[in-house]
């Protein structure tokens, strides 16, 4: 199985979402989000953003697939209609399998996984998941989907200066796997 990175903002109870949508919006996390799983450090490669099905869902449809990156949707529905170029998987072991495969194979620089909470879980679980990176953000917003308890897995090996946008304060993490 390909390495993997996971891409997450999380707020202080580690809340990812709630009733299907981000609770904050932040431009500068949202242009962090964009470089991280765009820019590669090779010319001619790519990177892929994973995704369940619901995460896939609460995507503005003038916003999907997301340019410049190979998407993958892991859903258990059957039948599911992606528009022509999206990958669907199973799982996502399956979706890390279907980028690793020809044609794709080699040519993805990074695979992330940007969501939602069940495959956050999944993922962490895999040794393959070398990194994470995570926009904390300060307070509690009433989620209903969680990201998964981390810390004993993974090290912080490098944090931004705070930063604040429209009343909220939040700063870029990465850690490690151990």
């Amino acid at each position: 199985m390909m390495p993997f990175d996971v891409v997450a903002a999380v707020d202080e109870d580690l809340g990812i979402g709630r009733q299907g949508q981000l609770p904050w919006k932040l431009a500068a996390d949202t242009a962090h989000f964009k470089r991280l799983t765009t820019e590669t450090a090779a010319a001619g490669r790519t990177n892929a953003v994973i995704m369940g099905r619901k995460t896939w869902e609460s995507i503005p449809a003038r916003f999907r697939p997301l340019r410049g990156r190979i998407n993958a949707v892991a859903t258990r529905q059957s039948g599911l209609r992606l528009p022509e170029g999206v990958l669907c998987a199973v799982g996502l072991e399956h979706a890390l399998a279907l980028c690793a495969a020809p044609p794709l194979g080699g040519r993805i620089e990074t695979a992330f996984v940007i969501g939602g909470a069940e495959l956050y879980a999944q993922a962490i679980s895999l040794p393959e998941c070398r990194r994470l990176y995570l926009t904390r953000v300060a307070g509690r917003f009433d989620c209903d989907a969680f990201f998964p308890e981390f810390e004993e897995r993974f090290r912080l090996v490098a944090r931004s200066e705070p930063r604040e946008e429209r009343g909220l304060r939040y700063v870029f993490e990465t850690h490690e796997r151990i």
